[in-house]
C-alpha cells in the first residue's frame, strides 16, 4: 500500500514514510492510493476478534512496510496502557448505545490513536537512527494524549500549542503538569485556529520542516485517522451482536472532521453504517455544510464543549478529495478560493452525495446543558458535553430505523464545571487526577505569531 497527497504532488511513498511526513510536504494531506474493500465473509470473520486483534487485522491492510510480528507487538503495547479490557466498551443506555473512547491515559479518544503513534515514532526512529521533533495544535485533549504518548521516549521532543484560558482546567493541567524533559507546552494568545494556523504554516516552510525533522500527531497525520477506524468497526461488531441489526448509525461530536472521516473511511471499506451523524457545537461550518452546502469560515465562539471549537477543519480537505473524484487540480483551485474568500465551492450533485452519507445538527451551549442533565435523569449515565453535543444531535436527526451508536469522546470529569452546572453534582474524580492541581507545571505564554514559536523551537529542537 502507497499513500498520496489530496495537493497532486506527493505520491508513490510507503506507510512510514507517511507517519512521518504528518503533513505532505506539498501542503496537502496524505491518503492510501486505494481503500481495502472488505466483503461480508471479512466483516463475519473479524466480528469476534478482541480489539488488538480487531487492529492488526485492519491496519495490516495499510500496512506492508511493518513486518506483521511487530506490528502486532506495537497494538499490544499501545492498549495494555488502557483501563477497560475491551479498550472501547460499548454501553447500552436505553435506545442509545454509547461507546466509551475515554479509558486511555488521559480519559480521551485521541489516547485510542496517540498511544499507537507514539510506539509507531518511537519504533520508525529506532530503525532509521533518526531523531524527531513533534509539532502540534490543541483545543484540547490531542495535547495532553500526545504528550502522554510520547513523554521519555527516546528521539522525541515534543511542542504543543493549546489557546490561552480556552481549554478546560483539568485539560491543561494534564498536559502542563508533564514535566519531562522531552516535553514543551505553549500558550497561545488567541484561538485553537490561531495555534493550528502557525503548526499548519511551519510545516509548509519545508526548509525549516526539514532542518528540524519536525512531525506531526494532530489528525493530519494519517497514522491518527486509521487507528480510529478501528473502533468503529468494533462497536458495530458489538451492538449488532446484541440486536441483531443488519445496519448502524453513528453520531459523533467532531470539530477538525477527524473522528468522522475515519468512520467515512470504516463505512467506505465496507461497514455496514447507515448514516455518519455529524454533530458540531455553536462553532457550525461542518454542519453547515452538510445541512447548506455552506463552508464558510466565521469566527470562533467559545463553548462548554472546547475540543470543538473549531472553524477550520484541518481534516476536511481528505473528505473534499474524494466528493471531487480524488482531483487532486481542483482541490488546489478549492483551497486557494478558500485562502482568499474563506468559502469551498461545492455543486448540488456533490451536497447530495455528502447528504446520502452525513446529517448533521448544531447544538448551542444551553441544549447542552439540558441534554446532560436529561441523560442523567432518564438514565444514570453522565455525558460530557462534548458526547452531549452527539446525543442531542442524534436525537434531531436519526432516522430511528437501526441501532444508534453515539461516540464518548471524553471522560465527564474532565468538564466538571459544565457537569454540576447540568447535574447538579460535581462527576467523581478518577484517580488519574487526584492531586493533579498540586503537581509542578512547564509552560510557556508567547504570541500567535509563527516567529516566536519558530524561535521557540528552534532554541529547544532537538539537533542533528
Amino acid at each position: 500500500m502507497k499513500y498520496r497527497s489530496t495537493r497532486g504532488q506527493v505520491s508513490g511513498i510507503a506507510f512510514s514514510d507517511a507517519v512521518m511526513m504528518g503533513l505532505a510536504d506539498d501542503g496537502g494531506l496524505l491518503l492510501p492510493e486505494r481503500i481495502p474493500q472488505l466483503t461480508a465473509s471479512d466483516l463475519h470473520q473479524m466480528a469476534d476478534l478482541s480489539y488488538p486483534q480487531l487492529a492488526l487485522n485492519i491496519l495490516e491492510r495499510y500496512i506492508d512496510d511493518i513486518p506483521r510480528a511487530d506490528l502486532e507487538k506495537l497494538i499490544e503495547r499501545s492498549y495494555a496502557t488502557f483501563e477497560h479490557p475491551e479498550v472501547t466498551p460499548v454501553i447500552n443506555k436505553g435506545k442509545i448505545h454509547i461507546l466509551e473512547l475515554f479509558h486511555g491515559p488521559t480519559l480521551a479518544f485521541k489516547d485510542v490513536a496517540l498511544q499507537l503513534l507514539g510506539n509507531l515514532f518511537e519504533y520508525l526512529l529506532a530503525r532509521s537512527g533518526q531523531h524527531m521533533n513533534i509539532i502540534g495544535a490543541t483545543s484540547g485533549d490531542t495535547g495532553s494524549a500526545a504528550i502522554y504518548g510520547v513523554r521519555g521516549k527516546k528521539g522525541i521532543n515534543i511542542f504543543i500549542l493549546h489557546p490561552k484560558g480556552k481549554v478546560s482546567p483539568i485539560q491543561e493541567m494534564q498536559m502542563t503538569t508533564v514535566t519531562d524533559a522531552n516535553v514543551f507546552n505553549i500558550a497561545i494568545e488567541g484561538t485553537f485556529d490561531d495555534a493550528q494556523a502557525i503548526v499548519k504554516e511551519i510545516f509548509g516552510d519545508l526548509d525549516y520542516k526539514q532542518r528540524h525533522a519536525l512531525g506531526a500527531v494532530n489528525s493530519i497525520n494519517w497514522a491518527r485517522v486509521l487507528a480510529q477506524v478501528v473502533y468503529y468497526f468494533y462497536a458495530c461488531f458489538q451492538v449488532q451482536k446484541t440486536t441483531g441489526a443488519t445496519e448502524v448509525e453513528f453520531a459523533v461530536p467532531t470539530g477538525n472532521f477527524g473522528d468522522i472521516f475515519a468512520g467515512y473511511i470504516a463505512r467506505e471499506m465496507g461497514l455496514p453504517i447507515k448514516k455518519l451523524i455529524l454533530a458540531t457545537n455553536g462553532n457550525n461550518i461542518l454542519s453547515r455544510f452538510v445541512n447548506e452546502g455552506d463552508y464558510s469560515a466565521a469566527e470562533v465562539h467559545h463553548s462548554l464543549s472546547p475540543s470543538m471549537d473549531i472553524q477550520v477543519a484541518s481534516n476536511f480537505e481528505r473528505y473534499l478529495f474524494y466528493l471531487y473524484g480524488e482531483d487532486s487540480g481542483r482541490i488546489n483551485k478549492a483551497m486557494e478560493i478558500f485562502k482568499r474568500d474563506g468559502v469551498l465551492p461545492v455543486s448540488n450533485a456533490e451536497l447530495s452525495r455528502t447528504q446520502q452519507i452525513f446529517a448533521a445538527s448544531s447544538v448551542n451551549d444551553e441544549e447542552t446543558i439540558a441534554t446532560i442533565g436529561e441523560f442523567a435523569e432518564q438514565t444514570g449515565y453522565i455525558l460530557d458535553p462534548h458526547t452531549a453535543v452527539g446525543v442531542a444531535a442524534a436525537k434531531r436527526v436519526s432516522s430511528g430505523s437501526c441501532p444508534l451508536i453515539c461516540l464518548a469522546t471524553a471522560h465527564p470529569a474532565k468538564f466538571g464545571d459544565a457537569v454540576k452546572k447540568a447535574t447538579g453534582k460535581s462527576p467523581e474524580l478518577p484517580a488519574a487526577f487526584e492531586g493533579i492541581d498540586q503537581l509542578e507545571r512547564k509552560l510557556e505564554t508567547m504570541p500567535a505569531d509563527i516567529a516566536a514559536v519558530k524561535k521557540y523551537v528552534n532554541q529547544h529542537a532537538l539537533k542533528r
